[in-house]
């Protein structure tokens, strides 16, 4: 399908990628080093190739086109990385037009390999943030892999390393061309495992919303796994990351304004506390058999008070469909997972043994904070390396494809203007 003419690479492009390429030795001085960044051999490498007239060879080029049709196996469409364009000016021999073709082009799908395609994820509730300057440096990183001559291993590098990356790309690859919807559901996934970062650290626990289950993970592998009730459609748990620091036993509930305003809570309930301020009530429920929290939550400091804790409403965990909280994650057996995240400090175990005999308010320190992963998948890799899908309780999945169906790359976009 030809390229739209916005999307025509012209002489003015040019001009941007060799001003681009020149800056690259600022542009590494100034940023700092990036964080989490996709593969460390290429972050060690700091020396930037000088800029010259014809950089890029014929070779090169070539292997620049080849990873822009392998962008195909990421869900990601070739067209609109210049695919025609850099034919043309492969065809035309090395020279100014080559450069500036394969500049835009390459510049164009490292960034969408490095972070995704969609640059505004406030629309999906996302709040897992990434370093700026993973990407600032690619002009520069891209000069010393044409130096190298090392193009393509190096856009390879920028994508997810994860298996669970791994296995979704297989599975696109795998799927009939007749099946959309398979492959709008595996797209979409691997576009929000572009928006994560590339290492979640040797241990961590691991919520996907869709699934309803939580797991503790070490090396790689699930250790554990617990059913869990996630937000509701009306409450969405965000997509977060955050330490989990402390275990509190017989915790006191802080009840949300949004809740205060929208439930049946008033002066004098049994159980709660009440305060006044400026703006309305302050409400606390106290520890007991029928606090909300239960009698175990673990804290993990956010700007969105989104915890991990106990409940009363046990029923809850034998429902199928589990969007029903207000946005915290109920886990089942949790007092079991409180334990499995202490365990790295002997005494703190017997600590949470004694605090569960007992009614009074009790907080552990956890000797090893745990980062928790809050995330959003419909697709997922189950244990055994298959593919395992789940429902979309945020209706999500569309929103997303839709968003990618009509996003143009960065450098696309400058060249269009």
């Amino acid at each position: 399908m030809p390229i739209p003419r916005r999307y025509a690479l012209t002489a003015r492009l040019s001009s941007i990628a060799a001003i681009a390429i020149g800056s690259t030795a600022l542009i590494a001085a100034a940023a700092p080093s990036a964080t989490a960044a996709p593969s460390a051999e290429w972050a060690n490498r700091a020396t930037v190739a000088t800029p010259a007239a014809e950089r890029w060879s014929l070779d090169q080029a070539k292997a620049l086109r080849r990873e822009l049709a392998a962008s195909a196996d990421e869900g990601l469409r070739p067209a609109d990385y210049g695919a025609e364009a850099l034919d043309a000016a492969i065809a035309g021999g090395r020279g100014p037009a080559l450069d500036a073709a394969a500049d835009a082009a390459a510049l164009a799908l490292a960034r969408d390999y490095a972070q995704g395609r969609i640059t505004d994820r406030s629309a999906f509730d996302w709040h897992i943030e990434r370093s700026p300057y993973e990407t600032a440096d690619l002009p520069a990183r891209l000069a010393v892999a044409v130096d190298r001559g090392e193009v393509r291993s190096w856009l390879r590098s920028l994508l997810p390393q994860d298996a669970r990356y791994a296995a979704l790309r297989a599975a696109y690859r795998e799927t009939p061309a007749g099946d959309a919807a398979t492959l709008d559901t595996l797209r979409a996934n691997m576009e929000r495992w572009r928006w994560l970062p590339r290492s979640f650290g040797d241990r961590y626990v691991y919520v996907n919303v869709p699934s309803y289950q939580l797991s503790l993970m070490e090396g790689g592998d699930a250790i554990k796994t617990y059913d869990v009730v996630v937000g509701a459609p009306k409450t969405p748990t965000p997509v977060l990351a955050a330490p989990a620091s402390s275990v509190v036993v017989n915790p006191w509930w802080n009840v949300p304004q949004s809740i205060v305003k929208s439930s049946n809570l008033y002066r004098g309930k049994p159980g709660y506390v009440f305060k006044t301020n400026g703006s309305g009530y302050l409400v606390r429920q106290a520890p007991g058999p029928r606090n909300a929290l239960g009698q175990i939550k673990i804290d993990m400091p956010n700007e969105h008070a989104i915890y991990l804790h106990d409940t009363p409403a046990k029923a809850a965990f034998a429902r199928t469909e589990r969007a029903l909280s207000h946005g915290c994650i109920r886990v089942k057996n949790v007092d079991q997972l409180a334990a499995d995240m202490l365990a790295a400090d002997e005494a703190s175990v017997g600590r949470l043994d004694e605090a569960l005999a007992t009614r009074d308010t009790t907080t552990i320190r956890m000797a090893r904070q745990w980062p928790v992963y809050l995330v959003y998948f419909t697709a997922d890799r189950a244990e055994d390396g298959s593919i395992r899908t789940y429902g979309d309780p945020y209706g999500r999945d569309a929103q997303l494809l839709a968003a990618l169906d009509r996003a143009s790359p960065p450098a696309m976009q400058m060249a269009s203007r």
